[in-house]
């Protein structure tokens, strides 16, 4: 049975093998999850994983947004797995068939998380990147048509803001994992984020969330451990 600290995914946004292994080591008991993206990756390849392991128990969520011609997200997936993650992550602008190749060229056990709507994303950027105003201006329907076409093709879970995951769980079923990044503690929110669709963690558990990714108030926190144990605790609170 999962407990609250099982719920936070803290994301490893560092550029060095350094100061992500002190994150790690300074956070190994109070996250469920650490999430190496495509900075950390990159810099410091698959031995940054192995280091992981080697201090902590967390699981492993490669945050890589694969996004490419099907052929070549098929193989990216195929070799990020050979590493035994928790989740990788896919885009799904390409549409279904990337997914669908991904998902019937699974290797292992490592669970397909598909990108809906990036949390930095509002209407407006939406309308710049030319979508048509029946997205632009609802989000939540271009979130569920995403989120329906990564079922539909295969995929275990997706990744969606806690503002529209209380619909996707509604309509597509319990059983499709949600993952929700753009999340701010109550006592940290302020008024200017780059994120612009946040919710508190409570808020996000509560509308069905299944994990939640939270940096910056762990990161740049005083105290770090300290400031997990307080997400946990309001993590709790939504029980």
């Amino acid at each position: 049975m999962k407990t609250p600290k099982d719920y936070i995914v803290f994301p490893l946004d560092v550029p060095d093998y350094d100061q992500a292994m002190g994150y790690v080591e300074t956070l190994k008991e109070s996250v469920g999850l650490f999430k190496v993206g495509l900075e950390l990756f990159i810099s410091q390849g698959p031995k940054i994983i192995d280091a992981i392991r080697n201090v902590s128990s967390a699981g492993i969520f490669l945050d890589l947004k694969l996004h490419d011609i099907p052929a070549t997200v098929k193989r990216a997936f195929r070799a990020a797995s050979l590493h035994k993650p928790a989740f990788v992550t896919v885009h799904c602008d390409e549409g279904g068939e990337i997914l669908k190749s991904v998902a019937e060229n699974n290797p292992g056990n490592t669970k397909i998380l598909a990108i809906t709507v990036l949390t930095s994303l509002n209407q407006d950027k939406l309308k710049t990147l030319g979508y048509r105003d029946e997205y632009a201006n609802d989000i939540s329907a271009l979130v569920l048509q995403k989120a329906r076409l990564a079922k539909d093709a295969g995929c275990h879970g997706v990744v969606c803001s806690g503002l529209e995951v209380g619909m996707v769980k509604q309509i597509l079923g319990p059983d499709l994992i949600a993952v929700t990044p753009g999340i701010r503690p109550a006592w940290t929110l302020v008024d200017q984020d780059d994120q612009q669709r946040i919710v508190t963690p409570a808020d996000a558990i509560r509308n069905g969330s299944d994990y939640v990714v939270i940096g910056r108030p762990i990161r740049d926190a005083k105290d770090p451990q300290d400031a997990a144990k307080r997400v946990a605790e309001e993590i709790a609170s939504a029980f």
